[in-house]
C-alpha cells in the first residue's frame, strides 16, 4: 500500500475507531511469559518511547534500530508483544513492522504502553483468493479477494493489523477504508516505504484475481463490513 497521504491526493485520513478498550489485558497466556501464542491470542500495545531494540533480552546485546512511535501515515505505531524474558521479566519480545518481514527484537517492558487482547484472526488464502475473519474461533466476515501478481506477490507469513484508516475520497483507488499491516512488499522503493494494506477498490471487476503491487483488495461493500469489525492488533495469516 502507498503512504495514503500520497494516494489520496490530499485527501483526508480519519482513523477509525478500531482501537478498542485502552485497557491492560487480564487474560492469562498459555504458558508462563508469554502473551502472544501465533494464532488466536495476541496482544499488542503502542511504543512509550524510541527505545533500542536488541537481539536478547539483556541491554548488552547486539542492537537493530529503535522502536518508533508512528506508522509510515503518522498514526501510532502498534508492536504485538510475543513474550516476556530476562531478569525479573523486566524485557518484552515484539515482532517488528520492518524488513526483512519476520523481524522481532527485545525491548525494556517500560517502553510499551498498556499491552490489548485481541482474539480476531484475518486468514488471507492466496491461491483461493479468500479471506476469513474469526472473533474467537467464530466467523464474522468473509469475502473475495485480489492478491498480487507473480512479479510482486503478496507475501505469505503471520503480520497483524497497524492502523485502520477511513478515506474521505471514497471512489479513489483504495475505495472507503485501507488497513495497514506489519507486512512489507517486494517493491522497497514503492511511496511509503511498501506496506502491504488491505484496502478497498475502484476496480472491483478485478477481484477475484491477482491485479495487485502485493495489497488485498476487496470489494467496497464487503470493505465496510470489515472496517466494523476487525480492530488493530488484530492477527493476519496469508497463506
Amino acid at each position: 500500500m502507498r503512504s495514503a497521504r500520497a494516494a489520496t491526493a490530499g485527501a483526508v485520513l480519519l482513523v477509525l475507531a478500531l482501537a478498542g478498550p485502552a485497557v491492560a489485558s487480564t487474560a492469562p497466556a498459555t504458558e508462563r511469559g508469554v502473551l502472544s501464542n501465533q494464532q488466536d491470542t495476541t496482544r499488542w500495545a503502542h511504543a512509550t518511547s524510541e527505545a533500542i531494540v536488541h537481539a536478547r533480552p539483556d541491554g548488552r546485546s547486539r542492537a537493530s534500530g529503535r522502536l518508533r512511535r508512528r506508522t509510515e501515515d503518522g498514526r501510532p505505531e502498534v508492536y504485538v508483544a510475543i513474550r516476556t524474558g530476562g531478569t525479573d521479566d523486566a524485557w518484552v519480545q515484539v515482532e517488528l513492522p520492518r524488513r526483512p518481514n519476520g523481524s522481532r527484537g527485545w525491548v525494556p517492558a517500560y517502553a510499551l504502553g498498556p499491552l490489548h487482547l485481541r482474539r480476531t484472526v484475518l486468514t488471507i488464502d492466496r491461491a483461493r483468493r479468500t479471506a476469513v475473519l474469526k472473533d474467537a474461533g467464530r466467523t464474522i466476515w468473509r469475502s473475495r479477494v485480489g492478491v498480487g501478481k507473480a512479479s510482486t506477490p503478496t507475501p505469505a507469513g503471520r503480520f497483524y493489523i497497524r492502523e485502520g484508516l477511513r478515506l474521505r475520497s471514497r471512489d479513489g483507488i483504495y475505495g472507503p477504508y485501507a488497513f495497514g499491516t506489519s507486512a512489507y512488499s517486494v517493491l522497497s522503493d514503492w511511496p511509503g516505504g511498501g506496506v502491504i494494506g488491505i484496502h478497498g477498490t475502484n476496480q472491483p471487476e478485478l477481484i477475484p484475481g491477482s491485479p495487485s503491487h502485493g495489497c488485498v483488495r476487496v470489494p467496497n461493500d464487503a470493505m465496510r463490513r470489515l472496517a466494523k469489525r476487525m480492530p488493530i492488533g488484530t492477527r493476519v495469516v496469508i497463506r
